[in-house]
């Protein structure tokens, strides 16, 4: 399965961001991570097969939003009122499903990363 994440760069605070993360798994479930020099992959978004389930750290509930296109074989993480600490490079991730309604959360439960992309938010 290959990943290829997109759309980072430099946003101002209360701003917003998509991220998008290309992708060749078929009926893979996927999610979202993020890493801070320093710091292991932290969980941000994860979405299933079948996009009807999504789930979120609570840093960024209310505030992102993951979504899935299966036409284009896309994944979306939408950022909205980003602020600082959401500063990180992101990675999307993906593993085979054990069912189309199934999330993920952990970074050790996907087989599959992205290369990466950075987030800058500005203060």
């Amino acid at each position: 399965v290959q990943l290829q994440a997109s759309g980072g760069g430099l946003v101002q605070a209360g701003g917003s961001l998509r991220l998008s993360c290309a992708h060749s798994g078929r009926s893979s479930a996927m999610g979202w991570f993020r890493q801070v020099p320093g710091k292991g992959r932290e969980f941000a978004a994860a979405v299933s097969w079948s996009g009807d389930n999504t789930y979120y750290a609570d840093s960024v509930k209310g505030r992102f939003a993951i979504s899935r296109d299966n036409a284009k074989d896309t994944v979306y993480l939408q950022m909205n009122n980003p602020g600082p600490e959401d500063t990180a490079v992101y990675y999307c991730a993906a593993r085979p499903t054990l069912g189309p309604g199934y999330v993920y959360t952990t970074a050790g439960e996907y087989t599959y990363w992205g290369q990466g992309t950075q987030v800058t938010v500005s203060s």
